[in-house]
């Protein structure tokens, strides 16, 4: 899997971020609400805790967040969410895929059309763009942490099942399969290394260019989806700056 780093532009959207971090927290927080609601409350007993409980740290989520939604769980308030996806095409013709956890389906649907609708998208039917979309599993090795050579970490991943290391000058990314995931980052975190990041996305499996005159559009859509009380993730096919 050739390409730019991907990591470079998750550091870029996190920074961009930073002025919305209670959003994400909260966002996070009903993940892991939901994770433990319908699991084991101790990670190492529930895989999909333990990856939104990943994904929490590595937004810098504070311990007291994570444990006062494993609590919430713990207490069943009664509070259910259900996983919804949607997608559609960007200004341009972009491929767009959006992951929701709702407890009103109607009013997340309606708002995710308009989020689509007022930004010069369209949101499509179930399946319209989830086949040129693949799940895979994420990693990321900052360098700074680990003075391992590439060649020998890529022996390393592949011995567990990895799928491709792309290497840039300030980090390692891994991708794996999605069943894969799992025993890469188990293997990762007992061999010693610090992970970064790790996480299952949706990775393009080809990108297109946002037309410069509808760029400034996108950018509108895809920040109106992420304010998005009910959207989790927001995928596209654009190609990156780095991309071209």
């Amino acid at each position: 899997m050739s390409g730019h780093s991907k990591w470079h532009n998750i550091q870029g959207r996190k920074n961009a971020q930073d002025a919305k971090r209670g959003k994400i927290f909260q966002k996070l927080s009903k993940e892991i609400y939901m994770a433990a609601r319908n699991g084991d409350i101790d990670p190492t007993n529930n895989p999909a805790l333990r990856l939104v409980m990943d994904k929490a740290r590595s937004a810098n989520m504070p311990k007291d967040n994570i444990q006062r939604a494993i609590k919430k769980a713990q207490g069943g308030d009664g509070e259910s969410y259900d996983e919804v996806t949607y997608e559609g095409y960007g200004p341009g013709g972009v491929a767009v895929f959006v992951e929701t956890l709702t407890d009103n389906k109607n009013r997340t649907a309606t708002s995710v059309r308009l989020n689509f609708s007022r930004n010069g998208g369209t949101l499509g039917e179930p399946g319209s763009v989830a086949y040129m979309f693949d799940r895979k599993g994420y990693l990321v090795i900052d360098r700074s942490t680990t003075d391992v050579e590439e060649d020998d970490l890529l022996l390393e991943i592949m011995d567990a099942g990895a799928e491709d290391l792309q290497t840039s000058d300030d980090a390692f990314e891994i991708y794996t399969g999605a069943k894969e995931f799992t025993d890469v980052r188990d293997a990762l975190e007992s061999a010693g290394y610090e992970l970064a990041n790790s996480e299952l996305t949706m990775i393009p499996q080809n990108k297109m260019a946002v037309p410069e005159e509808k760029q400034e559009q996108f950018e509108r859509m895809i920040d109106a989806l992420e304010d998005n009380d009910d959207v989790q993730n927001v995928y596209t096919a654009a190609e990156d700056e780095d991309d071209e």
